[in-house]
């Protein structure tokens, strides 16, 4: 092959290769952290991968871009719920999909009514609505759900010593459906320290531009 021939090919290796690197570079403008591009989780039987929104110029169009609701019942909740309950924010909801989720220590619950959670949820996470979670240990359904957590019941007394960690959120800051979910659960014993409450729920998590599925 003459001289000539090769130079091209490798000029239009070199570009090809410039190119793709550039396309990558502009895939991933917007990371999660520095370091962190995106996290996969598993989503119904499919991979999906949580990143941020790349068009630096997105903006809400939704409901979530309302600065205003009436309160009762859309009032700002607390920082801090119950003492040993643990608030948190997007990245510790992402290690938590990553680690407890992931090795099935843990569930990412969306405790909103269904209507919601059919407009769009968090990668990962499970609907349980609050309706549902607010409900006593007379009921079977509130029943069946922790025992699913593993907690299990002897000479009529529970035990929670093995049950899973629940991350809950809801629709925001204005959204009392987790808090109640919460306060529920540890009023029927759920360990507190195996409670964590994601508080932006989704208005925060799509401010950020973070991946939303419609289940």
């Amino acid at each position: 092959m003459p001289l000539k021939t090769h130079i091209i090919i490798g000029f239009t290796l070199l570009l090809l290769a410039i190119s793709l690197i550039t396309t990558a570079s502009a895939e991933n403008a917007v990371k999660i952290t520095p370091t962190l591009e995106f996290v996969d989780v598993q989503h119904d039987g499919e991979t999906i991968r949580i990143e941020r929104e790349q068009n630096v110029e997105n903006r809400l169009s939704n409901s979530f871009s309302k600065t205003s609701r009436a309160c009762p019942p859309f009032c700002i909740q607390p920082a801090n719920l119950l003492e040993s309950v643990t608030t948190v924010a997007e990245l510790e909801v992402l290690r938590f999909l990553d680690t407890q989720v992931k090795n099935g220590q843990g569930l990412l619950v969306d405790s909103r009514m269904p209507e919601w959670h059919e407009k769009g949820t968090i990668p990962g996470s499970v609907n349980i609505p609050f309706t549902i979670l607010n409900k006593g240990l007379d009921s079977k359904h509130i029943v069946r759900i922790i025992e699913l957590l593993g907690a299990t019941q002897q000479n009529g007394k529970w035990d929670f010593s093995k049950v899973r960690d629940l991350m809950l959120f809801c629709n925001g800051p204005w959204c009392g459906q987790s808090t109640q979910a919460i306060n529920n659960l540890a009023k029927i014993g759920y360990p507190e320290d195996k409670l964590f409450w994601y508080r932006g729920g989704m208005q925060a998590w799509q401010q950020l531009g973070l991946t939303v599925v419609i289940p």
